[in-house]
């Protein structure tokens, strides 16, 4: 099995760029805090993973992901090689994370809200706690709290008994 879960801070923005044939590709390096702090120093040492993600994922981080925000990275390790153009008898090795999903992690302030977005799932903007209420079901009636807010209810239908509740 192959597969690599990283939390960590963009060490710079993202840049998005179009191969020849216009498909969306965005190279990140993602800077992860090891366990452990130094012994001598007491410094935490960090590790710096390149991170590469394609199509809408690649677009999702680029607009929404800015250096120093925090990122969680969902993925696989490719190793890949190619030939030095001033030295062609030199080859370089890499190790990368090809990037299946990304997630905002921290709060509103650290991050930029709550949400994600999942390669071969919909794609949106990321969800804030500030949202309107879910539309699952009814919003359920505070008690004795006439200060709440619910926004729009008109799209919800009440239920009457549980017989039609598919669950």
């Amino acid at each position: 099995m192959n597969k690599v879960i990283l939390v960590g801070r963009l060490t710079a923005d993202p840049e998005l760029r179009q191969t020849q044939s216009g498909i969306a590709s965005c190279r990140f390096t993602v800077a992860v805090d090891r366990r452990f702090a130094d012994k001598s120093t007491g410094e935490r040492q960090a590790d710096f993973i390149t991170c590469i993600a394609w199509r809408q994922t690649a677009e999702f981080v680029s607009r929404y992901f800015t250096k120093g925000k925090l990122i969680a990275v969902e993925g696989s390790l490719r190793n890949n090689n190619y030939q030095d153009k001033n030295h062609p008898d030199v080859t370089h090795y890499t190790t990368d994370v090809q990037v299946d999903n990304v997630e905002f992690v921290g709060g509103k302030g650290e991050s930029g809200g709550n949400g994600g977005f999942q390669n071969g799932g919909g794609y949106g903007a990321p969800q804030n706690n500030y949202s309107a209420p879910p539309q699952q079901a009814a919003p359920q009636q505070p008690q004795n709290n006439d200060s709440m807010s619910y926004g729009n209810l008109s799209d919800f239908e009440e239920i009457l008994s549980d017989g039609d509740v598919p669950f």
